[in-house]
């Protein structure tokens, strides 16, 4: 594989200034926000009057307000209920047979204590739904039920109770909807239109993940665009007429950094034919904010379309600002600068943010230095402040739009803007119009409602990202129907709020570095969506002396016993330094994984054909065991066990390391798995051989060496090269105390009878093989999540993971359409030269194993249909890549073991048939990874008692086991167990001593006499 030139131009100007504060800390960002937005006291004042009015016209009119106000502050987010009713919200109107929705209801009915809800309000309608969930849940289980009322009813209604049940509570989630949803179609939507609001609509979906998906977004949005602008009345303008908002992602199969070429040449021009229809009706059309990876993206969109002159003299382009994202201030900037040049104006929807849940679990999984966005409510209150100052010093450039349901926001716009009226406020559909209902009719202030339009089963994601925000108890629109809650307490001046919460840390949100202390620091990642970051990273592999990286030998059969009979010698002396001493050369060697981050990265890319996202992960998983098993090893080592019992006696266990351990890696992953077992071993005070894959040795090599710096006396630790006849010479040496092994199940086998065939003692192995990996997809399951997680477990380094799905089970109701998103989710993969960062999978280890994957699917197909296989491009054909494949088997015995590549094998499965099914799998006899889809707690419950896996993924995909938090290893034919990463680890490397003294040898018992009556 021959290296690209590669040369990544980072930002300039402002764009470099909007990257500076994308993770800005916390503190400093937000002082800059607290200053700009930092107000007169008289101002504030009249802010607090104003919002105590608002909110005191809201609760009067609560009577009248939308029930779903009352019903999300009843049923919020932080009771199970509360979570029950989503979850059933969620899933329920897409699934398509009867058999599951019944499941889905009872499963989520019997969570609940309903009855703590009645009486607990006093409107008639929550009582009245309160009631009916009581009772259902209780008719759905009568063994519970405890009154007479309820056992009545339950035989009145005998076998039809879920037929009556389904009906309702399907009536109940399409109420629901109703309430969200302003129409099924973009005609029916505009006959609900109130003449005392403008309208924004958007057309229901969530990102395309197929280019059919994104074709069938671009028509809807197309259609809805001439639609609209046939109801438009003429002479009006784009300020009063009802616009759109679209959604980029939903136009992209691809709509990621990574894919920014792509993403430009191919959606541009789509969105220019919609700006060009939009203009033409003197309509605005809005581009949605999204998560905040896709931020620099999609001002790259935004400003290609903007600019063209096609577009020239129409006010009517606009975009959203997240003001919980930490570069908000900056973006209003860079929208100044883009309308100033083009010399017209630019609608900005100014919003508080609906992905935030999502940006902070992304940034700590992947380890990067801060948050995009604020971990204080109140700071983004404080820059939506900011951000509204701001914009009103703009508006000849800039028409602001400010979305919000909150009184105080509301009445500090309207104590801004009191002589400026450039500007409008917006409301989602079915929330928040009673505050605006008095703005719009007595003061004449223009409001625009965010309007979905589409299919109840396309609300799903929409409703729970509406029902996270509003369901929460820190919601203004939860806390306003909240009668005990004091006024002052909801018109709170959030830059008070914010400087006082300026000097404490978000115990529940600690930065990513910090999110596994005290056990250990988190390693640190590198963020691919920072340009910046990716351009420093080229850069530096540019940089890196290829020529300087290693250079290994062959080991020969006869250099074999002498390097045992070193690291024998060794044993004695490094078994003598203390366990901290051991624990500190660990925790230093992770600290220079993390400073040769880039040059194990390109070893990584070189020799093991690894993707740029996968290197990063594997060098963070490597260093994550360095700190995980130094912590553990103190812990377990340092301080022996007391037992207690009868007096006069005291009983301690302790730890003592083995001697030469032995470990075998592999080649798949050659760089953390070789320095997990490699530094469990040492840490514990045995000393090591290690014999890495023949397909890696170089990043063997180069991590040995970092080891050697870190502390570890090359007396304690020797790496040997060559094919698996070192490793089996390796096995059988006498003076071997123990085999720590990842590989094939076969060799495993071999290896285990060549230890029990040693003469003298008997020496543990630990042994992590393959498996038959499975997931279990039911008809709950959303199927978008379904096939998204489904190419990363099948297809994700290239298919060359000991965890990766190798046999995926569909209910037969969602079977086609399931696999019609799987292959088209294929069909948008890049294969190719990893060195590129949109590269999606690349090559097979070698070329013996490119031939067996081959072999296999030329095998296979002669019995079974192949349902899709990725076309390779020319550059591709040349090198050892292997294209994803699905293949439609009948059952898991079709297979006769682990095919270890991009290759998918999938059942159609009747629901009846699961605990067959189980049984099939079970009967494989292996046992490392399986996954589960299902919206249903029972289901889930149900297969993960039953199916014997060392680790089971819900809702997510099936890889990349985290050290520490997922414990890797499987059962039966897939592993010895104990888990790497986990706690059980070490003590399999280390031999137990029990110590007894009688404490009362000198002549009695010293404690028991000095002890007080």
């Amino acid at each position: 594989m021959q290296q690209p030139h590669l040369i990544i131009e980072p930002p300039q100007g402002i764009r470099k200034t909007i990257n500076s504060a994308y993770r800005m800390p916390e503190k400093a960002i937000v002082e800059q926000y607290i200053a700009a937005a930092t107000l007169d006291d008289n101002v504030v004042n009249n802010i607090k009057a104003e919002a105590i009015n608002l909110v005191k016209a809201l609760r009067s009119a609560q009577q009248k307000a939308h029930r779903i106000d009352v019903f999300l502050a009843e049923y919020s987010l932080s009771t199970d209920e509360g979570i029950a009713l989503m979850c059933l919200a969620e899933a329920l109107l897409r699934i398509p047979d009867k058999v599951t929705i019944d499941k889905l209801i009872k499963d989520k009915f019997m969570q609940g204590n309903w009855q703590e809800h009645l009486g607990k309000n006093d409107s008639l309608f929550i009582n009245a739904t309160t009631f009916a969930l009581m009772l259902t849940g209780k008719i759905l289980s009568p063994e519970k039920a405890n009154s007479i009322l309820t056992k009545t009813l339950y035989n009145f209604l005998g076998k039809s109770s879920a037929s009556i049940i389904r009906a309702s509570t399907e009536k109940a989630m399409h109420i629901m909807g109703n309430q969200f949803v302003m129409g099924r179609t973009i005609q029916e939507a505009l006959q609900n239109v109130n003449p005392n609001y403008a309208y924004s609509f958007d057309m229901l979906g969530e990102a395309a993940i197929t280019l059919e998906d994104a074709e069938r977004y671009f028509n809807a949005y197309y259609a809805a665009i001439e639609a609209i602008g046939a109801s438009i009345k003429v002479n009006a303008n784009v300020y009063t007429n009802p616009g759109i908002s679209i959604k980029l992602s939903a136009l992209h199969p691809r709509y990621q950094e990574a894919k920014s070429a792509r993403v430009l040449n191919e959606l541009v021009p789509k969105l220019l034919a919609l700006a060009q229809t939009a203009k033409k009706y003197q309509m605005g059309l809005t581009i949605d904010a999204e998560e905040a990876e896709r931020l620099d993206l999609s001002l790259d969109v935004i400003e290609s379309v903007y600019t063209n002159k096609a577009l020239a003299d129409w006010n009517g382009f606009g975009l959203a600002i997240q003001s919980y994202q930490k570069r908000a201030f900056a973006v209003i900037d860079f929208i100044e600068e883009l309308a100033s040049k083009q010399q017209k104006r630019m609608m900005v929807r100014l919003i508080k943010g609906a992905y935030w849940d999502t940006e902070i679990k992304r940034t700590q999984m992947l380890g990067l230095k801060d948050y995009p966005v604020f971990t204080h409510k109140v700071f983004t209150d404080v820059a939506f402040q900011a951000c509204a100052k701001k914009l009103l010093t703009l508006t000849d450039v800039i028409y602001p739009q400010f979305a919000t349901h909150n009184a105080y926001t509301v009445a500090m716009i309207l104590e801004l803007y009191s002589s400026n009226n450039q500007f409008e406020f917006q409301a989602l559909y079915g929330m928040g119009q009673e505050l605006y209902k008095n703005i719009t009719q007595e003061r004449k202030i223009p409001c625009r409602i965010y309007a979905p339009v589409g299919k109840h089963e396309d609300l799903l994601p929409y409703l729970v990202r509406r029902i996270l925000e509003n369901g929460a108890n820190s919601s203004f629109v939860n806390r306003i129907v909240e009668k005990n809650t004091p006024l002052e307490d909801l018109v709170v001046d959030p830059i008070n709020a914010a400087k006082e919460s300026l000097t404490k840390i978000n115990q529940n949100i600690p930065l990513p570095t910090n999110i596994f202390a005290p056990i250990r620091i988190n390693s640190s990642g590198i963020d691919l969506s920072d340009r910046e970051e990716v351009a420093k990273l080229y850069a530096q592999i540019q940089a890196i002396n290829k020529e300087t990286l290693g250079n290994v030998v062959a080991t020969k059969e006869e250099d074999i016993e002498p390097q045992v009979a070193e690291t024998l010698a060794g044993f004695m002396l490094w078994k003598q330094k203390n366990v901290q001493e051991r624990a500190k050369c660990l925790l230093e060697l992770a600290n220079l994984y993390e400073k040769h981050q880039v040059n194990l990265i390109y070893i990584l890319i070189k020799e093991a054909g690894k993707t740029l996202p996968d290197c990063i992960a594997e060098v963070r998983e490597a260093i994550d065991f360095c700190r995980y098993y130094a912590y553990s090893a103190v812990k377990l080592m340092q301080t022996p066990t007391e037992f207690y019992g009868y007096t006069g006696e005291k009983n301690t266990l302790s730890l003592h390391p083995r001697g030469v351990l032995v470990c075998i890696s592999p080649w798949n992953f050659p760089l953390a798995i070789f320095t997990g077992q490699v530094v469990a071993a040492l840490v514990t005070g045995n000393t090591v051989i290690a014999k890495p894959a023949a397909q890696t040795p170089l990043i063997a090599d180069y991590a040995v060496n970092l080891m050697y710096k870190a502390g570890i006396p090359r007396q304690a630790l020797k790496c040997l090269f060559g094919d698996r006849e070192i490793g089996a010479r390796l096995t059988q040496n006498q003076h071997i105390k123990g085999v720590i092994f990842t590989g094939s199940t076969k060799t495993a086998h071999l290896i285990a009878l060549a230890l029990t065939q040693k003469s003298n003692e008997i020496v543990p192995l630990i042994a992590e093989t393959g498996g038959l990996n499975t997931m279990l997809v039911d008809s709950s399951a959303l199927l978008e999540q379904v096939a998204n997680d489904v190419i990363s477990s099948a297809f994700g380094s290239a298919g060359q993971r000991c965890s990766a799905l190798r046999v995926l089970y569909i209910q037969e109701e969602v079977f086609l359409r399931c696999i019609k998103l799987i292959k088209g989710a294929m069909q948008e993969l890049s294969i190719g030269d990893p060195f590129y960062l949109a590269t999606d999978i690349g090559p097979i280890i070698d070329k013996a194993a490119l031939l067996a994957l081959q072999e296999h699917v030329a095998n296979m197909q002669k019995s079974f249909p192949i349902l899709y296989q990725c076309q390779l491009k020319d550059e591709a054909k040349e090198g050892n890549f292997m294209p994803p494949t699905m293949i439609k088997i009948n059952a898991i015995s079709d297979l006769n073991g682990e095919v270890f590549g991009p290759i998918l094998h999938v059942i159609s499965y009747k629901s009846s048939e699961l605990n067959k099914i189980i049984e099939d799998i079970n009967n494989t006899g292996y046992g490392l990874t399986c996954g589960i889809h299902s919206r249903i707690q029972a289901t889930v419950d149900f297969i993960h008692n039953k199916l014997k896996a060392g680790n089971c993924y819900v809702n997510r995909n099936m890889i990349g086991a985290v050290v520490g938090l997922q414990p890797f290893g499987g059962e039966g034919l897939s592993g010895t167990g104990p888990k790497a990463g986990g706690p059980n680890y070490l003590s399999r490397l280390c031999v137990e001593r029990t110590l007894t003294i009688d404490t009362t040898a000198a002549g009695g018992n010293a404690s028991l006499l000095n002890t007080k009556d």
